[in-house]
């Protein structure tokens, strides 16, 4: 079991927005923003490769609901980030696949950055044409993509 199995079934503390047959929705416990959502499947996936597609699919469904209210609700909301981390190498801290909605304010300070924006080996026109490839030879042969 993981906590958001736990929260979802109300064994945990938590503030469910939103269920229905496939996912829930959580308020963030450390929120990036007033407003900051969890999108999570009920069926536990543990990464994306284990996530029903339907679930995968019902997650951005119910994201974009969350996202078009977001600023009907957040004073100051001007956007909104959808943020999925795959993995501990990509910051997944719960091995349970979640979906963050973040509002974004003007001047709240929140950046994704590269940490070296200039070209690099791995971002050399060479290197990105050589995965593109491998990319398009492994969709081809399943366009599902696994």
């Amino acid at each position: 079991m993981t906590l958001f199995e736990d929260i979802l079934a109300g064994r945990s503390p938590g503030e469910i927005v939103y269920q229905d047959e496939r996912v829930g929705v959580i308020m963030d416990i450390a929120p990036m923003n007033p407003g900051h959502c969890l999108v999570i499947p009920r069926t536990p996936a543990s990464g994306l490769q284990d996530l029903d597609p339907a679930d995968g699919e019902r997650m951005f469904r119910v994201a974009q609901k969350v996202a078009k209210t977001l600023p009907v609700v957040v004073p100051g909301c001007q956007g909104i980030n959808l943020f999925l981390a795959d993995g501990r190498a990509a910051g997944q801290e719960v091995m349970h696949v979640h979906l963050h909605v973040i509002p974004r304010l003007a001047a709240d300070g929140i950046r994704l950055h590269r940490v070296n924006a200039e070209a690099t080996e791995k971002g050399s026109r060479d290197a990105i044409s050589q995965v593109a490839e491998m990319l398009r030879h492994r969709l081809a042969d399943d366009p599902r993509g696994g």
